[in-house]
């Protein structure tokens, strides 16, 4: 035998090497997946030789505060299907579509797809399931499910929200809490061959779903449907745009309701309630349709921002009360106008009647801008902007709900202006959320803290144990205790002797604010379009409601005290009955409830003729128009002629307002001193910019002059 050569070894030795490093390698491989990557191997070998039906879990219940349900899930069914096991795909999708009554090409098309499993239809009647199991076709599944259900319809639809068709919340608290309401899914697993067909001899495995958890409200499903009837009948009796009402526990921050109209069905949130717009729709193309749908879906309580105008005063005496400025036995002159801000004239909202010399609570109860523009002087911009951002303005309230605005305010004490200061005393030049200003009254209405709005109070299970709190919370204080306790007695005066009378109830003690302002659309006032509000806390001895009264763009009337205030009469009483709030009438109460009056017809007679005529009976007026003189004649009235009331009611005066309507002057080529003169002898608030001849001016000449319109008149440099 020949002895191996050095080349002869060394190459045995490297064959020996590599096959010994193989070995290694192999040894370890098969140990590091034996032992420390099984568990992975082990879930890719189950998920090539299983498959696996999601069961839905039931999303959690909705209750209004008193446990009543107002989000529910119903039983429905979904059709599942495994490709691979159905035999004959075109007779069988002939059998589903007749019972289904789908497309059968559709169904056939889903029966012949080369996936492991398929859903043929989702959320099928108890019937059609019932039929489909009968057929008994192999490959064919039919899984319980749960639809959301809304069983009150388009109630409290901007709360609620909606969800999509596999239960995920798209709005509303369904969205803000859907984490909560879910649940975690369960799951159908069967033990399948590499062609995906189900193997004998092997039972499928059921994993069951966990249910979400329920949320009770601070919502009540009774004072929520006052303020549903209240808000539509304001949309129709009106016909305005839109109507928001939110009636808020001022103690807690509990939002007791909160309607919008008109509204939407979270049961079929992508379709409108009313054949009018259903005909509109029918003309948009497809693509535009989602713009409509997001129109519809805006809560306009929170998400929309406007002038607040003279509700907005609140804020401006509880100020000067606070810093002491002023006290109730500052007194104010009013002539009608503020002429002394350099080439602007401000005027009060009654001009053409001044309210003369008047103590605080006469100025409150008049809401005379005159007046508030004093209170704004002696209170200082710095300071007037620390109450506007302490009152919650300019910032979110942190209610959960989505699309929250902040607002729009000042950005600084820096740049307010003289003229600014004067007109942000009356609530013009800043915009604010509807939301915003009834926490602001619920502020006054609990002793001066602001609260952070609550919708939701718990989170429970299944058997009702309270899983998780969501308990009241201070943001911070604003005012002083002393200063809310007056503030409510001199909003009451608002009411028994001011703009406010329409909200007044016997019995109840009733505070609250009235405003009216005009749009801004596009960064214009837009002329003709107002905001008619009231914000109202009930009862001022005791409060127990903060109530906001919204009508954006009403036609015809648009005063707040005249529209606003009616509705906040109806909100405020039905809610303190219901909450069993016992009435205390006092004396002149009593006796006026043991009076009746004939009201007179006052139709055709000048303003001044009517007046005498139902003050001499012991009747109160109102008219809230701002172009009137003496010539003014009484176009209609309400109650009319002939009723009987209470002796001390209020009759609403509605005056032939086109008859007294200004136009636009042409001011073109004129000079400054020109146009002051034309201007106040027209009794027009404007703005003059330049020092030369007019090159410009707006409204254009001829334009219809009414309600609180802004004149601006650009001059040239020179």
């Amino acid at each position: 035998m020949q002895t191996p050569n050095k080349s002869t070894k060394n190459r045995l030795r490297f064959v020996l090497g590599v096959v010994a490093a193989v070995v290694a390698f192999l040894a370890w491989r098969l140990f590091y997946l034996q032992v420390y990557n099984n568990e992975e191997l082990k879930k890719g070998a189950l998920e090539q030789w299983t498959k696996g039906i999601d069961i839905k879990s039931n999303r959690g219940i909705i209750y209004d505060r008193n446990g009543k349900k107002l989000a529910v899930n119903v039983t429905a069914y979904t059709v599942w299907a495994t490709p691979a096991e159905i035999k004959n795909p075109e007779e069988t999708a002939e059998k589903i579509s007749e019972i289904l009554k789908m497309d059968k090409e559709v169904v056939y098309q889903k029966l012949t797809k080369n996936v492991s499993t398929e859903k043929i239809k989702q959320w099928i009647t108890r019937e059609e399931a019932l039929e489909l199991r009968k057929l008994s076709i192999r490959g064919l599944t039919i899984v319980d499910d749960s639809k959301r259900y809304y069983p009150y319809g388009n109630f409290a639809s901007y709360i609620l929200g909606f969800t999509d068709i596999d239960n995920n919340g798209l709005d509303g608290i369904e969205k803000t809490y859907d984490k909560y309401l879910t649940g975690i899914p369960g799951k159908i697993v069967k033990t399948t061959d590499a062609a995906n067909r189900q193997m004998p001899y092997d039972g499928e495995k059921i994993y069951d779903p966990q249910d979400g958890l329920s949320l009770v409200l601070t919502i009540d499903e009774t004072i929520q449907h006052f303020a549903e009837k209240a808000a539509n009948q304001a949309l129709l009796d009106n016909k305005a745009k839109n109507v928001s009402i939110i009636i808020m526990d001022p103690n807690t921050g509990d939002i007791l309701a909160l309607a919008n109209k008109p509204d939407f069905d979270p049961n079929s949130p992508r379709e409108p309630l009313t054949e009018e717009q259903k005909q509109e729709w029918a003309n948009i193309p497809v693509e535009q349709l989602p713009n409509k749908w997001y129109e519809m879906w805006r809560n306009v309580a929170i998400s929309d921002v406007y002038e607040p105008g003279s509700t907005f005063k609140v804020v401006t005496a509880a100020a000067a009360l606070e810093e002491n400025t002023a006290n109730l036995n500052t007194h104010y002159f009013c002539d009608g106008f503020v002429r002394d801000i350099k080439g602007v004239v401000l005027k009060c909202a009654s001009w053409y009647n001044p309210h003369g010399s008047q103590s605080f609570a006469d100025a409150i109860a008049n809401s005379c801008n005159v007046a508030f523009v004093h209170m704004g002087r002696s209170v200082g911009k710095e300071k007037m902007y620390e109450y506007i951002k302490a009152f919650g303005f300019g910032e979110s309230t942190g209610i959960d709900l989505l699309g929250e605005q902040r607002g729009i305010i000042p950005s600084g004490p820096d740049v307010i202006k003289e003229v600014n200061l004067a007109t942000l005393s009356y609530g013009h030049g800043i915009a604010v959320t509807p939301i915003q200003m009834v926490n602001m009254f619920s502020t006054i209405a609990n002793g001066g803290n602001l609260m952070k709005p609550r919708l939701v109070k718990q989170l429970i299970d299944e058997e009702g144990n309270v899983v998780k709190e969501f308990p009241t919370e201070v943001r911070r204080k604003v005012l002083s205790e002393k200063t809310a306790e007056t503030m409510l007695k001199l909003l009451e005066g608002v009411v028994t002797n001011g703009t406010g009378r329409k909200a007044y109830i016997p019995g109840y003690r009733v505070g609250g604010k009235t405003g009216t302002a005009l749009k801004i659309i596009d960064g214009r006032y837009a002329n003709g379009k107002y905001i008619a509000s009231f914000g109202a806390i009930a009862p001022v001895d005791d409060p127990k409601i903060a109530v906001l009264i919204i009508i954006d763009e009403p036609s015809g009337v648009y005063y707040g005290g005249t529209i606003a205030g009616p509705v906040a009469n109806q909100v405020i009483e039905d809610t303190l009955n219901y909450l069993e709030v016992e009435r205390k009438f006092t004396e002149e109460e009593k006796d006026l409830i043991e009076q009746k009056v004939i009201v007179p017809d006052v139709r055709n007679k000048k303003i001044g003729e009517a007046g005498k005529l139902l003050t001499e009976l012991g009747l109160r007026y109102t008219t809230e128009y701002q172009q009137i003189t003496t010539e003014s004649v009484v176009l209609d009235q309400f109650p009319l002629p002939g009723a009987e009331v209470i002796k001390g009611s209020i009759i609403d005066i509605y005056m032939n307002e086109k008859l007294n309507m200004l136009t636009m002057p042409d001011l073109t080529g004129k000079t400054k001193d020109e146009v002051i003169q034309i201007l106040d002898e027209l009794n027009l608030q404007y703005t003059i910019n330049g020092s030369g001849r007019v090159i410009s001016q707006s409204p254009k000449p001829g334009e219809s002059l009414s309600g609180e319109i802004s004149i601006v008149v650009e001059l040239s440099d020179t």
